[in-house]
């Protein structure tokens, strides 16, 4: 199995790193994010580096797995105590870039646990869902973010939505492969253009999260068509004016008293605090919740960005913590307009 994960990894390594991309970002993040941009850089670039945490499916739970990852050193993610963190979510983590294989898609059979970045549960995590709460998930593929929202709590409902075709059928397939049937029942899945959901279900949900479409940064990285890239690139300044209309359109779909994260994968700042310090600039009725405290409680698993976060996290990799790029952001919408 170790020759099986090196080779892999000697695969991915043999990926080319796109330039373009390379430079445009050295060029941006170096003034974004100062000396810290040379470590990060070097993480991105170095997939071998890359690590995968184990998010434990509990609708499928297997005590040989935990027990057998125990035995491989593999510690759980979390080990401070978040204000908000369900014993009913289990995620483990090696210190080394270790990767399990992932399972295979069987219909009828339920997967025993999702390989993710573990910065990815913090957007989730942050959202504190509860038991019967209508939730949505506005940009919901590939699905990982659902999953890990369903190891959380039993909402009353839960709205996934994937504008794109391709994604939405990923999406499909990743919830029919971890979720059992009684409980999709209160899934609904829906190809709407996030931007319309706002009108069509006003202050419907009590929890909302908006994981927008973003600047990849891990795989731009890797772009094999350099014009693509360069297409891609130019693009690149309208993404936070898309991100702006989604989160519009979900602070609609937010009932009064609601809470929405925001969240990227992307080390932008145009994508991230410039769009969050948009939004609390135009809306009297949304105010930007406090969430040092899960840095403060994540500080060993996780390396945040020091500076220039006024309004929510953002985790940059690191050696032995090779996570991120994960932005994160938490609002709430008052009773008063």
């Amino acid at each position: 199995m170790l020759t099986r994960l090196k080779a892999k990894s000697e695969g991915k390594l043999a990926k080319q790193i796109c330039r373009v991309v390379l430079d445009h970002f050295e060029k941006q993040y170096s003034k974004e994010l100062g000396d810290a941009w040379n470590t990060v850089r070097d993480i991105l670039i170095s997939p071998s580096c890359w690590q995968y945490a184990i998010l434990l499916n509990r609708f499928n739970y297997s005590f040989e797995l935990e027990k057998d990852l125990h035995l491989k050193g593999y510690h759980t993610l979390f080990q401070g105590s978040l204000p908000y963190y369900p014993k009913s979510m289990r995620c483990y983590l090696s210190r080394t870039p270790d990767r399990m294989p992932s399972e295979r898609h069987q219909i009828g059979n339920l997967k025993k646990y999702y390989l993710l970045n573990a910065a990815s549960l913090l957007p989730v995590l942050a959202l504190e869902l509860r038991d019967g709460e209508k939730v949505l998930d506005l940009c919901a593929a590939p699905g990982g973010k659902s999953i890990a929202l369903l190891q959380c709590a039993y909402p009353g409902y839960l709205h996934c939505n994937e504008h794109d075709s391709l994604r939405l059928r990923w999406l499909r397939q990743t919830l029919e492969s971890f979720i059992p049937q009684p409980l999709i029942n209160v899934i609904k899945v829906s190809q709407l253009d996030g931007r319309e959901m706002g009108d069509a279900q006003p202050e419907m949900f009590d929890k909302v999260l908006v994981d927008a479409p973003c600047s990849n940064d891990r795989s731009w990285l890797f772009s094999s068509d350099s014009q693509k890239a360069t297409w891609r690139i130019s693009q690149r300044r309208n993404l936070p004016i898309l991100q702006l209309e989604l989160l519009r359109s979900a602070i609609k779909a937010l009932r009064p008293g609601g809470l929405l994260v925001y969240s990227t994968c992307t080390l932008s700042k145009a994508e991230n605090q410039d769009v969050i310090s948009e939004i609390l600039n135009s809306y009297t009725n949304i105010m930007s919740v406090d969430i040092k405290e899960m840095a403060r409680t994540c500080s060993q698993d996780f390396t945040f960005a020091p500076t220039g976060q006024e309004c929510g996290l953002l985790v940059i990799p690191d050696k032995g913590k090779a996570w991120g790029p994960m932005y994160v952001a938490k609002l709430k919408k008052s009773w008063t307009t």
